[in-house]
C-alpha cells in the first residue's frame, strides 16, 4: 500500500473477523526500538475515556477486542504484533489507530525498514505498508482500521508527531498530567510528564511531553501533589559523548555458535555443515518440519544423528547423517549424504546408502549439495530393485532451499521463540559465509564458454549436447533465483512454464536447446506473488546483454492518456534508463522511449492513430552480462542475480498489484 490509500478487508479475505497487525523496524546499531500503542476512537475522533488507550502497561482490553502480543525478533530487527477481534469492538468505536513512539529523545529517522502488515484469522498476509522516510519525529501513526457500514477497512497513514506520544495522545483526547521531579543537573530542575491511565495499576504511565496546565481558580487551596508512580522505563540522562563500541578493532568479529574459521578442506566443510543443519532441525521443530515435509516425513518428534556407522559387506558405510521422526509409535528414517563447495555427488556412495536403507527398512535417502535438482534430470544414477517389497525414495535438497526456508521463518513467519530465532539466524549466517561451501548453484558448467563462443562464431549446431547442458544449468539458476527472491520478499516466486501439462521435461529442454542454437538467447519467466505480471529475464549471448522486463495489461476503464500519466507517476523512483513500450493490438509494437524522455511528456506513449487499441505496456531494463561462468564479480550468475534484484526493487515493487476476480466484483458492485 501507499500512503493515504485504503482497502476493504473483506475484499482481501473471507476470514477478517479477527486480524493481527504487525509493526516492524530495524536498527543499524541493533539497539533502537519503539513502543506500540492503540487508541479506540468514537464518531468524534476521540477516545471515549482514557481506558481506550492501550500500551505496554495496559496491553489487553477487558472484552478481548485488543491484545498487544509483544515483540517478535526478526532477521534484522523486531516486530510488535497486535491482535484485534473486530467482532468484539464496541459499536460506538468507529476507528482504531495503531501507532508507535520512541523515548529518551530518539527519533524514527534513526530506524530502517518501518512497515506495518496485516494478516487474517488463518495467518494469510493481506497487506503491507512501508514508511519510506520517517524524518525527525518521535511518534508515528502507522495505520488505522475504520468502519464503513458493516465492513472494516484499513488506511495506510504514516503521519508523524514531533511532539511525541504526548502530542499524539492529546490529539485524540487522552488526558496528560504534569509531574515535577528534581534531578541533579546543576541548579535547574527538569520537568517530566506522564500519561496516566485511570483504572490501571500505578505503574501504568508513559513518559511524555508536558501539556499546558489550566489556570487555578482564585482563592482555591493548592492541591497536594500525589506521589509520582514509577514508570516502566527509567529516565536516563544521555551521555555527553556517544558511547563507543567495545569492538574498537575493526578486525574483531562477533563470536558465533557455528564458526567457519577452522574449516580447512572439503571434508571439514561437509562434516560441519551436516552437523550444523541437523542440530538446528532437531531444536527448531518448525524448521525441521519445513525441510522434511516434502519428502513424506510425518509431523512428530525429530532426532538427528551424525557419525553413524552402518554395516555394508566387508566395509561399513558412514553416511553424513541420519534423520528420524517418531509419530504414534512409528518411525520414519532417512540417511543423509552431503556435499559442499560445488563437489558432485558420487553414484556409488548413494547406491550403497540406497541398498542399506532398503535392507534396514528405512524410508528415504536424502542427498544435499550445491546443485539444484530438475524434473526428469537426476543428479546421480542409481539402480532401484523393484523386486524388493520395501522401496526407498531418493530425494535431493539444495543448500539454496535450506537457506530459503530459514529466511522465510526468520524474516516473515517467525518461530515464536527468541532462542530458536537466534539459532536460525546463526545457521543462515553460516550458510551464507564464503568459507562454508554452502552457497547453492554457482557454476554454469564446462559447456558454458564453448556454447557462448559457438554462438558468437555461428558454429553451434542444433542437437549439440553442450547446448542441452547449458539449458539445464540455466533452469537450475532460475530455480535458485526464485528461492532467493522469494526468501527476501516472503512471497511465492516460481518459474512459469508455458509448455502443456504432462509434457516430457527432456523433450522440452531439447526444444529450448535448439532454440538457443538458432537465436542465441536464454529466456525464463518468474511468477511473483502479488506482481502485476510475469518477470521475464532474457540473456542474449550474441550481444552479451541481460534484459529484465514485465508486461502490464491496460486498465479496463479510463482514458489512454490517464493510463500513461498514472504509469509514469508510479515509476517516479525507477531508473531513468528504464525502457517503456506501448503494446497495441494487431501490430508488432507501439511508441517507446526511456523513462527520462517520457517523464515530461507521458503523452508520447500514445499511438498517433487514436483509433489503435492499447493492450498494455512493457517495462524493460538492460544490463551487461558477466563474462565468467561462475559467481565471481564478473560472473554470469552474479549478473543475473543483480539484474533481477534491481528490476524488482526499482520497478515492479512500485506497480499496482493485479485486481483479483473477487476484488473486481466488489468494485463493480460498489459502482
Amino acid at each position: 500500500m501507499t500512503m493515504g490509500s485504503n482497502v476493504s478487508l473483506t475484499a482481501l479475505s473471507e476470514n477478517v473477523g479477527s486480524a493481527i497487525v504487525g509493526l516492524g523496524w530495524s536498527s543499524p546499531s541493533g539497539e533502537g526500538d519503539a513502543d506500540v500503542s492503540v487508541l479506540l476512537l468514537d464518531g468524534n475522533g476521540k477516545v471515549r475515556s482514557d481506558a481506550d488507550f492501550y500500551f505496554y502497561n495496559n496491553p489487553v482490553a477487558a472484552d478481548g477486542s485488543v491484545q498487544l502480543l509483544g515483540k517478535e525478533p526478526t532477521g534484522d530487527g523486531s516486530e510488535d504484533r497486535i491482535s484485534f477481534d473486530l467482532t468484539a469492538i464496541p459499536a460506538e468505536v468507529g476507528r482504531i489507530v495503531v501507532a508507535a513512539s520512541r523515548y529518551e529523545g530518539a527519533r524514527f529517522g534513526e530506524l530502517d525498514d518501518l512497515k506495518v502488515t496485516l494478516t487474517d484469522a488463518v495467518g494469510e498476509s493481506l497487506l503491507r505498508f512501508v514508511i519510506e522516510d520517517a524524518g525527525q519525529v518521535s511518534a508515528i501513526i502507522f495505520g488505522e482500521l475504520y468502519r464503513r457500514g458493516e465492513e472494516w477497512k484499513f488506511r495506510a497513514v504514516g503521519q508523524g508527531y514531533e511532539s511525541g506520544l504526548a502530542g499524539l495522545a492529546t490529539d485524540f483526547g487522552v488526558d496528560i498530567e504534569d509531574d515535577d521531579e528534581e534531578e541533579e543537573s546543576g541548579t535547574e530542575a527538569a520537568r517530566e510528564s506522564t500519561v496516566s491511565i485511570p483504572g490501571t495499576p500505578p505503574q501504568a504511565t508513559l513518559e511524555a511531553v508536558p501539556a499546558p496546565r489550566p489556570p487555578a481558580e482564585e482563592g482555591a487551596a493548592p492541591k497536594k501533589r500525589a506521589t509520582r508512580p514509577r514508570t516502566a522505563k527509567k529516565k536516563v540522562t544521555p551521555p555527553r559523548t556517544p558511547v563507543k563500541s567495545l569492538a574498537e578493532n575493526e578486525s574483531w568479529r562477533q563470536a558465533r555458535l557455528f564458526p567457519v574459521s577452522a574449516l580447512k578442506n572439503d571434508r571439514d566443510r561437509e562434516t560441519r555443515a551436516t552437523s550444523v543443519l541437523l542440530s538446528v532441525m532437531a531444536h527448531v521443530p518448525r524448521f525441521g518440519r519445513r525441510v522434511t515435509a516434502p519428502f513424506g516425513a510425518p509431523s512428530g518428534r525429530m532426532e538427528t544423528f551424525t557419525e553413524v556407522s552402518l554395516p555394508h559387506g566387508d566395509t561399513p558405510r558412514r553416511p553424513d547423517g541420519v534423520i528420524r521422526v517418531e509419530r504414534a509409535g512409528k518411525l520414519w528414517t532417512a540417511l543423509v549424504e552431503t556435499k559442499t563447495n560445488g563437489n558432485p555427488l558420487k553414484s556409488d556412495q548413494v547406491q550403497a546408502y540406497m541398498d542399506i536403507a532398503a535392507r534396514r527398512g528405512y524410508e528415504a535417502v536424502i542427498t544435499l549439495s550445491n546443485d539444484v535438482a530438475l524434473e526428469g534430470s537426476p543428479l546421480v544414477d542409481v539402480k532401484i530393485d523393484r523386486r524388493r517389497k520395501h522401496q526407498v525414495a531418493l530425494w535431493h535438497l539444495s543448500w539454496a532451499e535450506v537457506a530459503h526456508q530459514a529466511q522465510m521463518l526468520i524474516r516473515h513467519e517467525g518461530v515464536g521463540n527468541a532462542a530458536r530465532t537466534w539459532l536460525l539466524q546463526d545457521l543462515l549466517h553460516y550458510l551464507q559465509h564464503d568459507n562454508s561451501g554452502c552457497h547453492g548453484f554457482q557454476n554454469m558448467g564446462a559447456a558454458w564458454v564453448p556454447v557462448r563462443n559457438g554462438i558468437n562464431d555461428e558454429t553451434l549446431c542444433q542437437g549439440d549436447p553442450r547446448a542441452l547442458e547449458v539449458v539445464e544449468s540455466w533452469e537450475r539458476l532460475i530455480r535458485q533465483v526464485c528461492l532467493r527472491l522469494g526468501g527476501e520478499l516472503g512471497q511465492k516466486v516460481l518459474p512459469a512454464q508455458r509448455s502443456r501439462r504432462g509434457t516430457d521435461p527432456g523433450a522440452r529442454r531439447a526444444r529450448l536447446a535448439d532454440q538457443l542454437c538458432l537465436e542465441g538467447r536464454l529466456q525464463a519467466e518468474l511468477r511473483v506473488e502479488g506482481a502485476p505480471g510475469l518477470l521475464t529475464i532474457s540473456a542474449d549471448l550474441r550481444t552479451a546483454k541481460l534484459r529484465t522486463s514485465v508486461e502490464i495489461p491496460a486498465p479496463e476503464q479510463g482514458y489512454p492518456l490517464t493510463w500513461a500519466k498514472r504509469l509514469i507517476r508510479r515509476l517516479a523512483e525507477a531508473p531513468a534508463d528504464l525502457h517503456v513500450e506501448t503494446l497495441v493490438e494487431g501490430e508488432a509494437g507501439g511508441p517507446r522511449g526511456t523513462l527520462e524522455r517520457l517523464r515530461p511528456e507521458p503523452g508520447d506513449l500514445l499511438p498517433k492513430d487514436g483509433s489503435t487499441r492499447i493492450t498494455g505496456f512493457r517495462l524493460s531494463l538492460f544490463k551487461g552480462m558477466g563474462s565468467g561462468r561462475g559467481s565471481a564479480e564478473s560472473g554470469f550468475i552474479r549478473s543475473v542475480d543483480d539484474a533481477v534484484d534491481r528490476f524488482h526493487s526499482s520497478v515492479m515493487a512500485h506497480l499496482d498489484a493485479p485486481v483479483t476476480g473477487r476484488t473486481a466484483r466488489k468494485e463493480r458492485a460498489a459502482v
